[in-house]
């Protein structure tokens, strides 16, 4: 058996110009989603290990959210440990164990390929040992070997039946968790400390991390485990600390994951995790911002709000926009503009979500930034305080809880307590909800103690506005009664039809 184990490993160490060959399959990603197995038209098949056969599915639906491939080799047997190797043979011993764990099994099955599951279980906790202890600068063909089983293992085809149903907002569905995740894990956790490894020359391993092997990790973020998400967003921004050549092309590459989620489709698992590892790049940006940056806050960051799953990401989105405005505050009045562009009617949850947002935003503007916006922005917040639903009206009554914000209104009341007010009088006479009444009277009389006699103004405007509108609706009212009354007098003729009786007399009728 050993001998027979021995010959499927690789004699040699593999040539210093060979690359890593990602796992490709006969048939394109999108044309082999055709069934729940994720299998497509042809037999997928990898480059560099196991094949990729129909998968069985005998268990319950939510078991799996990946296709991984049957193995083709049975009895897999240990290597030697890497304490019975003199120092010279260990990269080689690293090569053969990477190698050996090329193999792939289907997780599906608890009870299949167990024992072998096991030895490459053990084998790849052995290389992480070996990794982690940095005790040699790493070979090309090493670096190579890694490479390939990394993708081996870890890039698959997700199948879509669970990603293509209802969604959003109101989507309470359990996060489904991968059953071959403690394999996954361990494959994972090896990809982190090579990437991280001082020992690993990132001039030569940006050969084999390259923008394919990139592109192909990115797409993995549309996993629905949550636990491999979180993995990739370290090793993520990992990669782009270290490889530094590769950093234009990871940020092209996350907005066009970030356009197709907008303009497209709207579903994916792996926006807030991408959205986190750029809240770490914007940190880092250098100033004055560059135009690349600028349009991609305009072009990506603020339609990220309209989305109707906006709560499973706001944290991070909102995290990035406040780093936006740190580095440049000139930007909150192009980003208070954005949010008024993107202003939900129809959402309840939404709108407390942007009102919190604003708050935050308005406590970095400055003055010259605020007086930009503050017009269209207290227009849409005395919408809100007359909101029915009392959670957006009382958040936004929330605002005058804030010094900051506070003193920004006090600067330029002149113009803001004439759009206010009008409001506040109306929560003041007619909300249902006591907390709301409570805090209207509240912002009323901090007001009244800015500046009286610009409150009594604006009061006594306000009242000449209301018996102007009064007085309109009457007219209006005394005008639709009196054709009523004529038209109840005419008589009826031909197939014309004619309002004889007014509505207050059907009804009462």
């Amino acid at each position: 058996m050993l001998k027979q184990f021995l010959s499927k490993l690789p004699r040699k160490a593999l040539k210093s110009d060979e690359r890593p060959e990602s796992p490709r399959t006969s048939t394109p990603r999108s044309s082999s989603r055709t069934g729940p197995s994720g299998v497509g038209g042809g037999t997928p098949r990898f480059n560099g290990g196991g094949n990729l056969g129909p998968v069985r599915s005998n268990g319950p639906k939510r078991m799996s959210s990946a296709v991984f491939p049957a193995s083709v080799v049975a009895g897999i047997e240990p290597l030697v440990p890497f304490k019975d190797v003199p120092t010279s043979e260990k990269m080689n011993l690293f090569v053969s164990k990477v190698s050996l764990c090329c193999v792939t099994f289907d997780f599906t099955d608890p009870t299949k390929n167990s024992i072998e599951k096991d030895v490459k279980r053990q084998t790849l906790l052995e290389l992480v040992d070996f990794v982690a202890s940095g005790s040699m600068r790493f070979s090309e063909p090493a670096i190579l070997a890694t490479c390939r089983m990394c993708a081996i293992n870890l890039f698959r085809v997700f199948p879509p039946n669970y990603r293509n149903g209802g969604g959003g907002e109101n989507d309470d569905d359990e996060p489904m968790f991968d059953p071959a995740w403690p394999h996954l894990q361990i494959v994972y956790e090896l990809l982190l400390k090579f990437v991280t490894s001082s020992f690993l020359d990132a001039k030569i391993a940006k050969k084999y991390v390259d923008h394919s092997f990139i592109l192909r990790l990115l797409e993995l973020f549309d996993s629905e485990d949550p636990r491999e998400r979180d993995c990739l967003k370290t090793i993520l921004h990992r990669i782009y600390g270290k490889f530094m050549v590769h950093r234009p092309f990871i940020r092209k590459a996350i907005n066009n994951i970030f356009y197709r989620f907008l303009f497209e489709t709207e579903r994916h698992n792996g926006i807030a995790e991408l959205l986190e590892i750029f809240g770490s790049i914007i940190s880092g940006f250098a100033l004055p911002l560059k135009e690349e940056h600028r349009m991609f806050l305009w072009r990506v960051l603020i339609p990220l709000h309209k989305p109707k799953n906006l709560g499973s990401y706001f944290q991070q989105l909102s995290y990035c926009i406040t780093q936006f405005i740190e580095k440049e505050p000139k930007l909150a009045s192009v980003v208070i503009k954005g949010l008024l562009k993107y202003w939900p009617i129809t959402s309840s949850q939404k709108e407390v979500m942007f009102l919190g947002e604003l708050e935050e935003i308005l406590e970095a503007v400055n003055m010259v930034e605020f007086q930009k916006v503050m017009v269209p922005l207290f227009c849409r917040i005395g919408c809100c305080i007359n909101s029915s639903h009392f959670q957006v009206a009382e958040r936004a009554l929330f605002f005058w809880n804030n010094d900051h914000i506070v003193n920004l209104i006090a600067h330029n009341r002149q113009v803001i307590l004439p759009i206010i007010l009008p409001a506040l009088e109306r929560n003041a006479h007619n909300h249902w909800n006591q907390a709301v009444l409570n805090l209207t009277l509240n912002v009323r009389k901090m007001f009244v103690e800015m500046d009286d006699q610009l409150f009594l103004s604006s009061h006594a405007h306000y009242m000449e506005e209301e018996a102007k509108q009064s007085s309109a609706a009457k007219k209006r009212k005394e005008a639709w009664e009196r054709l009523e009354n004529a038209a109840s007098l005419q008589p009826v003729t031909g197939t014309t039809a004619v309002l004889v009786t007014s509505l207050a007399t059907s009804i009462a009728c």
